[in-house]
């Protein structure tokens, strides 16, 4: 089937009719009035807690967090670039859901039962309990830089694309939605985050199955898309060499991206965020496994309109024939090729791929502000309650609106984006790696972890900056052909507007999580870097798949940490149980059941225990404290205290609270 669209940015922009505004429009208001009504509510109930705002109350059920974990997976990403990964590189990248198989059930026998027995709310506290406040710091550091680069990364890809097919106006869009989304996170705080992402879910699925249902019935079923991606060899699952250089086999996903998830969705604050504000350790577990179970639905169908796509253009290529830039833009491109006519329609698309930006946005600024509160700010004050949250309502602020400088910062400096992505992948593996050693031994001490983090990080600087000087060889990328041999006469490329002019050679990776080397070949796309004839010997270590840089990083900073750790004397007291792995422990840490008998004692007792924070045998409230607190002296003044729970205000003002929190 031949493109039916004419090209051209005006063109197109003509099918963005009024109708897809006020749908893009509705989608933006409903998120803006979930954080309002989130943000009145806790007013009304006087929850000033910095606990309720950052971490919901740790009252959240699995249904909403589950939904909310899926709905951070699919980032814009996910939407423009799995699809393209597809049409470009055929199945290969459906070995992923193996990964999303078994991640979950890893997460959820290690790294939950740690950091819900510790009731923590930085990630990074951890590192500190572990080893010492200079790991913990120095990772926090780490994650900061590298959120702030990707979410600005994030917030401008989607745009760009989505700007040069549908005629949006960049700036305004990016304007548009990152306001609305610092408007309902500052407001409503990570209830109103998961909410959203809720919502957004739903409208990210719908791009989907639009591009699947209506795709499908112009070929005449979708039995006619599988025949003809076979026929065009994308239908390929069968690549089990163990050659590193080759950049997605059985191997390299399987290996390399269980790191790279487990980096995300393991040891990553805005995933384990919503892991802690479960009520129960048993509501996180289920929340893990359905994310799981839906992370493999999203890659099908992913994957099913990557086909699509290829079905309806495997002989006329847009980018080949220049209507389009650069992968990112097929999906869109599609939408306005197929239902372009069908007012509202192209609308509902754009605000599934803004809903991913949001959901994005509104998770990593929320987790930013709780890791920069609990890592930087409580440690070293000693403030009331409501004096956090407000500062916590500030942070997010701030941290919204540096998203949105990181995004123009993309816009013109184009390495910016490969940066975002490069450092992404440099750091992941290493911090993981530092994780892992914290929970899964007893004798790797902070030196040690220290000493291996570097190295990982520096080892996969060493191979980035390699494989930016020599680029791996198409022969390793494996693009598949594409064609443009049935493309109408009709059909010119995309002119540029002159707003545009300076982004034109600005390329948002193409595919799930692309930091790696995805170099189109000249079939493909233009922007592809000169292949080097007179390569070094070394420039094949650069050649390895990106997954294996990640893999790399890891393993490094094992090797390295555990070497120093034993020529540095190693341990010198066993950490305690709670910090490592259950499978390592030899006394049974308190389940959800036992803490509910032990808050039933304490309340006999007259003591009230939160149930958010603080494990029962870390835990004493004084009599008199309780007392003021309820009188309304010490966490809030006097007018505030008849409306607040008498368990939040234990919590408050407990000056074990502070203690803890600030470790």
């Amino acid at each position: 089937m031949t493109s039916t669209v004419d090209a051209s940015n005006a063109a197109a922009a003509s099918y963005f009719h009024a109708a897809d505004y006020v749908v893009f429009g509705i989608m933006l208001l409903l998120s803006a009035g979930i954080g309002l009504f989130y943000g009145i509510r806790s007013r009304r109930q006087r929850l000033y807690m910095a606990n309720d705002y950052l971490m919901a109350g740790r009252q959240m059920s699995f249904g909403p967090v589950s939904l909310s974990l899926i709905a951070s997976f699919m980032s814009s990403v996910t939407i423009l670039g799995v699809p393209a990964e597809y049409y470009i590189y055929g199945t290969m990248f459906s070995w992923y859901g193996m990964v999303y198989l078994y991640l979950p059930l890893i997460i959820v026998g290690l790294f939950i039962p740690v950091f819900y027995d510790l009731e923590i709310t930085s990630t990074y506290e951890y590192l500190e309990r572990r080893f010492n406040r200079v790991t913990r710091l120095c990772v926090t550091c780490l994650y900061l830089i590298l959120s702030l680069l990707y979410g600005g990364v994030v917030t401008y890809g989607p745009a760009l694309a989505l700007s040069n097919v549908t005629g949006l106006n960049l700036w305004g869009s990016i304007l548009c939605t990152g306001t609305v989304c610092i408007f309902y996170t500052v407001l409503g705080g990570l209830k109103a985050v998961i909410w959203t992402d809720v919502l957004q879910s739903v409208l990210m699925l719908s791009g989907f199955f639009i591009v699947i249902i209506q795709g499908s019935l112009n070929l005449g079923g979708f039995s006619n898309v599988l025949q003809l991606a076979a026929d065009g060899g994308r239908m390929d699952f069968i690549h089990f060499e163990l050659d590193p250089r080759i950049r997605h086999t059985f191997w390299t996903i399987n290996i390399g991206g269980t790191i790279l998830w487990l980096s995300i969705f393991g040891v990553n604050q805005s995933q384990v965020q919503r892991y802690l504000s479960c009520k129960t350790k048993r509501h996180a577990n289920i929340s893990a496994l359905i994310s799981g179970v839906g992370l493999i639905f999203i890659l099908l169908l992913a994957g099913m309109t990557g086909l699509t796509i290829y079905a309806t253009y495997k002989d006329c290529d847009p980018i080949k024939k220049g209507l389009i830039d650069k992968p990112d833009e097929l999906f869109p491109y599609i939408i306005m090729d197929i239902v372009g006519h069908l007012h509202g329609v192209p609308g509902l698309f754009v605000a599934a791929v803004y809903s991913s930006s949001l959901s994005t946005i509104s998770s990593g600024i929320n987790a930013m502000a709780c890791v920069a509160l609990e890592d930087f700010i409580r440690p070293v004050t000693d403030w009331r309650e409501l004096t956090y949250t407000r500062v916590s309502r500030l942070l997010v602020l701030i941290f919204g609106l540096l998203y949105i400088a990181t995004a123009y910062l993309a816009s013109v400096i184009g390495g910016l984006i490969r940066m975002a992505y490069g450092i992404h992948g440099m750091l992941g593996g290493p911090i993981t790696a530092v994780f892992i050693l914290g929970m899964m031994t007893t004798w790797v001490n902070a030196k040690g972890v220290l000493c291996g983090l570097l190295a990982g990080i520096m080892s996969n600087v060493w191979l980035f900056l390699g494989k930016t000087s020599y680029p791996p060889s198409p022969e390793y990328q494996r693009a598949l052909p594409t064609y443009t041999n049935s493309c109408s006469s009709s059909l010119q490329p995309t002119p540029i507007p002159s707003t545009q002019q300076n982004y034109q050679n600005v390329s948002f990776e193409s595919t799930s999580n692309q930091w790696d080397d995805a170099y189109w070949n000249s079939n493909v796309t233009e922007v592809v870097p000169t292949i080097q004839t007179d390569r070094p010997p070394i420039a094949e270590l650069y050649a390895i798949s990106y997954l294996y840089v990640i893999a790399f990083g890891f393993f490094t900073t094992l090797i390295v940490s555990m070497i120093v750790s034993a020529f540095t004397g190693n341990n010198k007291e066993k950490p305690s149980e709670e910090l490592l792995a259950p499978c390592l422990r030899h006394h049974k840490v308190l389940d959800d059941t036992s803490a509910e008998v032990t808050q039933s004692k304490l309340k006999a007792d007259g003591i009230e225990r939160s149930g958010s924070w603080f494990q029962p045998d870390r835990y004493s409230v004084h009599l008199k404290d309780k007392d003021q607190i309820l009188q309304g002296e010490g966490a809030f003044p006097s007018n505030d205290a008849p409306l607040l729970s008498d368990e939040n205000r234990v919590a408050g003002l407990n000056e074990d609270l502070h203690s803890d929190s600030s470790l």
